[in-house]
């Protein structure tokens, strides 16, 4: 019995793969018409990359990637999803990929609204036990959630039906996570009241307000609990203290200013809150490991030599 769901699931992800890899043929990222749900694919390993992870869950159908948050390192496969609950600042990086197999995986967002209203709505099954407070985590691919996310594809050829139907395998792939074994860490975060969902708040507040001088005492009060009390919790959540995650908010964005709308970077490091020309460049460097203008100069490179 064991061999035939093993055969069923290696059925399953090849022909996920081969969904993916139609969608994304000479495509490195594709945003797909059904909201929320990303595509992408890489012929060959990278280098690490410094990025946010929104919260969703992230699958490969083939190839593999590792994320690594503050000192914790994910890797992650076809046979295991990440997720992710929070707004994390991250470094990535694909381990497994080729032309003759590519790394082939998707992005579904997920709103916590929705998440609370399925938990609402329904009577759940306990969740499995989970020791880790983090908001991010690997968790076992299953078959049930192969299939929905396969389902959620095919309704690529027939954009008509996706708002109706999409809607509807979205609420299915949530409850396989909440009923799976990273649902206590989804339940937890929308659970209003609970601590996790009150630093879940302050984050929203931090990444929208990351340009502003960062003041603990009031997001802690913001979050109804002391200052080290929220840290402690924040740190445990998010891996970074306050601080540290509000300046890589801030020096992502100084990267994306200079990148997308060319800024210099005096003007970029002031824009997301920077009064010192030189402390942007030094944290700056430290982060992405190499000055603005050459790291930017290599990353337009890149772009056109994926382009070409």
């Amino acid at each position: 019995m064991r061999v035939i769901e093993d055969n069923g699931m290696e059925v399953a992800l090849e022909a996920l793969g081969n969904s993916i890899a139609r969608w994304t043929d000479n495509l490195f990222h594709l945003d797909t018409a059904i909201p929320g749900l990303a595509l992408w694919r890489r012929d060959e390993p990278t280098e690490p990359t410094s990025g946010l992870y929104e919260p969703g869950i992230c699958l490969t159908a083939q190839g593999a990637k590792r994320v690594v948050l503050g000192d914790d390192v994910y890797v992650y496969d076809a046979h295991h999803f990440l997720i992710t609950s929070v707004d994390l600042p991250t470094v990535w990086q694909v381990l497994e990929a080729s032309r003759e197999r590519p790394c082939l995986g998707l992005v579904l967002k997920l709103n916590l609204r929705e998440i609370s209203q399925l938990m609402a709505d329904s009577n759940l099954p306990p969740p499995r036990a989970q020791q880790s407070s983090r908001g991010m985590a690997t968790g076992e691919v299953t078959l049930p959630l192969v299939t929905a996310f396969q389902r959620l594809l095919d309704l690529l050829a027939e954009e008509r039906d996706i708002p109706i139907l999409a809607p509807i395998i979205q609420r299915e792939i949530i409850y396989r996570l909440l009923v799976g074994d990273q649902g206590a860490r989804l339940r937890q975060i929308a659970s209003a009241g609970s601590q996790s969902h009150q630093i879940a708040r302050a984050i929203d507040w931090l990444k929208e307000n990351f340009t502003r001088p960062l003041r603990i005492d009031a997001l802690a009060a913001q979050a109804r609990m002391s200052s080290s009390t929220f840290h402690h919790h924040f740190r445990s959540m998010t891996a970074l203290s306050p601080l540290q995650y509000q300046k890589q908010l801030r020096l992502q964005e100084a990267r994306r200013l200079m990148l997308a709308e060319r800024l210099d970077a005096a003007t970029a490091g002031f824009q997301v809150g920077y009064e010192s020309p030189s402390q942007f460049s030094r944290e700056y460097s430290r982060l992405f490991g190499a000055p603005p203008l050459r790291d930017i100069t290599n990353l337009r490179q890149m772009t056109a030599g994926e382009r070409g």
